[in-house]
């Protein structure tokens, strides 16, 4: 029997709460497409940290440990010894770096949804991997998971020796650590849930009452069907095809046409706010057209019920500027950090917005700019600004600046929260190519911010950005579709 990831949640919501209920997750090919070992390897390749002979060992023992049938742990031993005399600090600096960089992108989607609902109801989550703490920890954290089983790295005084304290928790080894685990927690694995894609994991699915064999490997794909356990097929990080180039290249054609045409309008009518609108308005339409994505919005009347505004949205793709562009259409303008100037993508759109371009480095410089945005306000120009400042690599949020709510404030203008579901799964943060899709968009009610003292702005920001997250977790329903 295969089953979804929104059964699964179901599942979850109408099943057994507290945290005596353990959900297990494997790591690599689970939480994860693909195996983070990997981005690892070719990261030391590309810094020449990996001699010829160190990589043909590592292929050996990976072929023989997987297609051979020999000992699938000599892998493991060859990596720990790699790292002999580096520090605790300096390889986890590197799997923070290489999270940003290549595996922020394989988390599948539906993970997230499945993750959440066994926290809302207070089940004891835990990343269960013969993978280092090094690879897990930074997923963990931004699904929320804190708990690993895992393979651990040997240190003496903040120094790794090149060994495991823990031997690498593959197969039954890794069945017995999960066991050990609940022993000492109080949980009950008849009652628990474990999730897991290889067939070294067998012992351990097989140690839980809720078992959920995930994309499951052909031979776990048959031991699911002996012991008859549900089969759950997650959705899977988008891969650019020959469709989304093609899109891609349309799109900023489009885009950058779209807006050269109304910038002409507005100097033929002698009206450049009009031109600009209608380069907007013209620009977007065609360039997300042209792309294949589409926009599913909740709450649009809320664009329109107070402006001017300050518009603020979170951030993950070089998708979003389209999308808010469609978005709000006309009569506005952004604030964006100096360095975005240069950005290919944000040349034409920034010399037709001419947005506020704030000098982080500045702040004299930076005020100035911010007081230029105050002024558009009150001059009945809304401003869109990104407050996480970057794109960040996930839909976590990240940490909300407060300078569009000091710009509200000034102006005494009300703030409009846009929350972006899914830009990131279109066209992740590293990516300059747009898969074709559906963007779903939460328009969220206008805040008012009269009233407001600078003592309290902390606790503004915090409040926005929570319903921004609450928004995420539990996105609301009725829709619009265009």
């Amino acid at each position: 029997m295969t089953v979804t990831a929104a059964e699964v949640v179901e599942a979850i919501r109408t099943g057994p709460a507290g945290p005596e209920i353990g959900a297990f997750f494997d790591f690599d090919g689970t939480l994860v497409r693909g195996y983070t070992a990997g981005a690892v390897l070719r990261d030391r390749i590309s810094k020449g940290e990996i001699g010829a002979l160190e990589l043909a060992r590592l292929i050996v023992a990976g072929l023989d440990g997987t297609v051979l049938g020999g000992n699938p742990l000599t892998i493991g031993d060859i990596s720990f010894a790699a790292l002999r005399g580096r520090t605790v600090d300096s390889v986890a600096e590197i799997g923070e770096r290489l999270f940003v960089q290549r595996i922020a992108g394989t988390i599948r989607p539906e993970v997230r949804d499945v993750v959440r609902a066994h926290l809302r109801r207070g089940h004891t989550v835990v990343v269960a991997s013969s993978a280092t703490r090094v690879q897990i920890e930074p997923v963990a954290r931004d699904l929320g998971i804190t708990h690993l089983v895992c393979t651990e790295l040997e240190a003496e005084d903040g120094v790794l020796t090149g060994h495991s304290s823990t031997g690498m928790l593959w197969g039954e080894r890794k069945a017995a650590a999960v066991r050990a685990f609940a022993r000492d927690r109080g949980i009950d694995l008849k009652r628990s849930y474990g999730y897991a894609n290889g067939p070294e994991d067998i012992a351990f699915l097989g140690s839980v009452g809720r078992p959920y064999p995930s994309n499951p490997h052909p031979l776990l794909h048959r031991a699911a069907r002996e012991y008859d356990w549900p089969v759950l097929m997650l959705r899977e990080p988008r891969s650019p095809g020959l469709r989304a180039y093609a899109g891609t290249v349309g799109g900023v054609v489009g885009t950058n046409l779209g807006l050269a045409a109304g910038v002409a309008y507005g100097w033929l009518i002698g009206d450049r706010r009009r031109g600009v609108n209608t380069g907007i308005g013209l620009s977007t339409q065609v360039g997300l057209g042209l792309a294949g994505v589409r926009l599913n919005v909740v709450g649009e009347e809320n664009l329109w019920k107070a402006r001017p505004a300050v518009f603020v949205a979170n951030h993950q793709s070089a998708l979003d500027v389209l999308v808010l562009g469609a978005l709000l259409r006309r009569d506005f303008t952004a604030v964006a950090k100096k360095e975005a100037r240069l950005d290919p993508r944000m040349m034409v759109i920034g010399a037709v917005l001419d947005p506020a371009w704030i000098d982080r480095s500045d702040l004299t410089k930076a005020k100035h700019a911010l007081d230029g945005a105050v002024a558009k306000l009150r001059a009945g120009i809304s401003i869109l600004i990104l407050p996480e400042g970057t794109r960040m690599p996930t839909p976590s949020l990240g940490r909300f600046k407060k300078g569009a709510f000091h710009i509200a404030r000034q102006a005494g203008v009300p703030i409009v929260p846009i929350v972006l579901r899914n830009t990131g799964e279109l066209a992740w943060r590293r990516s300059m190519v747009v898969n074709p899709g559906t963007v779903d968009v939460a328009v969220l009610e206008p805040v008012e911010t009269a009233g407001w003292t600078a003592d309290e702005l902390d606790d503004r920001v915090a409040e926005v950005r929570r319903r921004v997250t609450d928004t995420l977790a539990d996105w609301p329903r009725e829709v619009t579709t265009r």
